[in-house]
C-alpha cells in the first residue's frame, strides 16, 4: 500500500496526545486506547488515500478531446510507404543490410506496398517504454495516466515485485489480452523481430488492447522491474538485449525511481549503458515524491542526482520530474503545487511525442535510408578493390581476407569519405564487416553501377533521391499543414509520371 508518510505521522501524533489526555484522566485502559488509536490511526489513512486526484489536467494538457486530421496523418504514411517500398527496400535487399545491422525495417520480402495495410515501424504509433527497480510505481503510472484505478483492467501493483512479464499497452476495438506469440507472428505489428529472442521470452511478453483515446496515439510498454540480488541468466532470456530492442524503438522513456531505490547496481548500470546516445529520449522521473517532507525531498533529490552522475555522460544534467504518479491525492503539508506542475511538463513532454509522430517516422526512414547507402557504399568498395586485387595467379580467399582483415590498408573506409557526403560518425565498425562477409561471400554481390535498369533506373540514384528530396519535401508538407496526398497513378503504379506537388518552385 502507498501510504503518505507526513499524513501518517500527522495522524498518530494527534492520536497519541488524545491517548495522553485520556490517561491521565484514567477514564480509559492503556489496551483500549491502543486498540482504538490503531483504528482510528488505519481509517484515516484509508480515508485520506480513497480521496481520488482530479484528472482534467491530464485530458486537457493531451488534448485527448481534440479530433486529429486522420485522413491526412494516413495520406502521409501511404506516401512515406511508397517512398521506402521503391527508393529505400531495393538497395536494402541487394546489399543484404538487414543481416548487418539488428534494427531493421520491418517489411517482409515479397510484400509490395499494396499487399499490406500496415509495414510494421513504419505504421506503428510512438512508443512510450518504462524502465526502472521493482515497485516504483511503473504500472500505477500507467494505471493512472489511462484511468484504470480500481477497474477490472488495471495493471497489478503492489509492494513487492509484481511485473514479471513486458507488458505492451495498445489500442484496440475492445478489451482483451494477446500472447506474446501471438504478438510475434502477426505481421501486421512491429513485435515480429523479437521471436529471434526465444520461446522463454514470449511467454513473457503479453498484449493488452483496450478502447482508449490516448492509445490511439500512443502505446506503452511496462518492464520488469531491475532486481540487482538476481542474475540476468535467471530469468530465462536475454533481459538486456531485450531492453535494447524497445530502447532503439522507443520514441520516449522514462526512467523511473522512489525515494528508498536510490541504489546503482550492476543490472541498471548495464541499462544505463545501453541508454547511451538516447539522452534526448530520457525522462527521469522521481515517484512517490509526496512520502517525504520538504527537507528530506531535497536530500533525495540530491542523492538521486549523486547516483546518476557517473552513468550519464552528459554535459547538462539531466531533468528530473519530482511528482507522485497515483490516482489518489497528495499529501497534506507537501510541495502540491511543484508536484502538479512536475506531473504537468511530464505530459507536455509526452503530447510532444504524440504531435510529431509524423515527423519523427520521417526522420526515423531517413535517417535509416543514410545507413543502407553508406552500406551499399562500402560493399561496392569491397567489391571493387576485390575484382583490382585479383590476378590469374591470386586464391580469392586469401585476396579477399585481407581486405577484410585490414580494410585501412586498401583504404576501404577512408575512399567512402574522400568521395562521398559521408560524415565519419555514420561509418559502421569496422568488425562488423568480418562477420557480414564471413556469411555473405563477395561474389554474390553486384557493383553499384550494375544495379541500374533502363525503367527503374539506379538503386543510388533512387534512394539518393529520397534522402536529398522526396522525404525533406514529405516533412516540409507536413509542417506547412499541406495535405500530403497521393495520386491514383502513385498508388496503382499505372506508368504514367505523376506530377511531382511537392517541388518547390
Amino acid at each position: 500500500m502507498h501510504f503518505n508518510l507526513p499524513a501518517l505521522v500527522y495522524i498518530v501524533c494527534e492520536a497519541i496526545t488524545v491517548l495522553l489526555a485520556a490517561i491521565m484522566k484514567g477514564t480509559v485502559s492503556i489496551c483500549c486506547l491502543l486498540t482504538l488509536l490503531l483504528l482510528q490511526a488505519t481509517a484515516e489513512v484509508e480515508e485520506f488515500d480513497s480521496v481520488l486526484r482530479d484528472r482534467s489536467h491530464i485530458d486537457e494538457t493531451l488534448r485527448l478531446a481534440a479530433e486529429e486530421k486522420a485522413a491526412d496523418y494516413a495520406a502521409a504514411i501511404q506516401k512515406l510507404r511508397k517512398i521506402y517500398h521503391t527508393s529505400i527496400k531495393p538497395m536494402e535487399q541487394a546489399y543484404k543490410y538487414n543481416e548487418l545491422r539488428q534494427h531493421e525495417i520491418s517489411a517482409y520480402p515479397g510484400r509490395t506496398l499494396g499487399d499490406s495495410a500496415t509495414d510494421g515501424e513504419i505504421t506503428s504509433k510512438p512508443m512510450v517504454l518504462f524502465l526502472g527497480p521493482w515497485s516504483v510505481g511503473k504500472s500505477s503510472m500507467i494505471n493512472y495516466l489511462l484511468g484504470l484505478h480500481d477497474s477490472p483492467y488495471q495493471l497489478y501493483t503492489g509492494a513487492e515485485p509484481t511485473t514479471s512479464e513486458f507488458t505492451v499497452i495498445m489500442h484496440g476495438e475492445k478489451i482483451r489480452s494477446v500472447e506474446g506469440i501471438v504478438m510475434a507472428a502477426d505481421s501486421s505489428r512491429s513485435f515480429s523481430p523479437l521471436e529471434k529472442f526465444g520461446q522463454n521470452f514470449l511467454e513473457k511478453l503479453i498484449g493488452i488492447e483496450m478502447p482508449h483515446k490516448l492509445l490511439e496515439r500512443v502505446t506503452f510498454v511496462d518492464t520488469p522491474g531491475i532486481i540487482e540480488n538476481r542474475k540476468q541468466q535467471e530469468r530465462g532470456y536475454p533481459f538486456n538485449d531485450v531492453c535494447q530492442w524497445f530502447i532503439d524503438r522507443a520514441d520516449l522513456i522514462f526512467v523511473v525511481f522512489d525515494p528508498t531505490k536510490l541504489d546503482v547496481g550492476l543490472e541498471l548500470e548495464m541499462l544505463f549503458r545501453q541508454l547511451k546516445g538516447r539522452e534526448s529520449q530520457i525522462r527521469i522521473i522521481l515517484n512517490k515524491a509526496d512520502n517525504l517532507a520538504t527537507q528530506d525531498l531535497m536530500r533525495v533529490y540530491g542523492a538521486l542526482f549523486w547516483s546518476l552522475a557517473p552513468l550519464i555522460n552528459v554535459t547538462e544534467p539531466p531533468r528530473v520530474y519530482v511528482s507522485s504518479f497515483w490516482p489518489y491525492d497528495y499529501a497534506p503539508d507537501t510541495s502540491r503545487e511543484l508536484f502538479k506542475k512536475e506531473e504537468i511538463s511530464l505530459l507536455e513532454d509526452l503530447n510532444q511525442v504524440i504531435e510529431n509522430r509524423m515527423e519523427n517516422k520521417i526522420a526515423f526512414i531517413r535517417q535509416h535510408a543514410i545507413r543502407v547507402r553508406i552500406h551499399a557504399l562500402l560493399v561496392d568498395r569491397y567489391v571493387q578493390t576485390f575484382k583490382e586485387k585479383m590476378s590469374f595467379f591470386s586464391d580469392p580467399e586469401l585476396v579477399f581476407q585481407e581486405i577484410v582483415d585490414e580494410p585501412d590498408k586498401f583504404y576501404i573506409f577512408k575512399s567512402i569519405l574522400a568521395k562521398t557526403n559521408v560524415s565519419k560518425f555514420d561509418l559502421p565498425n569496422r568488425d562488423a564487416y568480418r562477420d557480414f562477409f564471413g556469411i555473405n561471400p563477395i561474389a554474390n554481390f553486384k557493383s553499384l553501377a550494375s544495379q541500374c535498369s533502363y525503367i527503374g533506373g539506379c538503386l543510388l540514384d533512387k534512394i539518393e533521391k529520397a534522402i536529398t528530396n522526396e522525404l525533406p519535401a514529405l516533412l516540409s508538407s507536413i509542417n506547412s499543414g499541406k495535405q500530403p496526398g497521393l495520386s491514383s497513378c502513385e498508388v496503382t503504379g499505372c506508368g504514367e509520371k505523376p506530377k511531382n506537388r511537392y517541388r518547390k518552385n
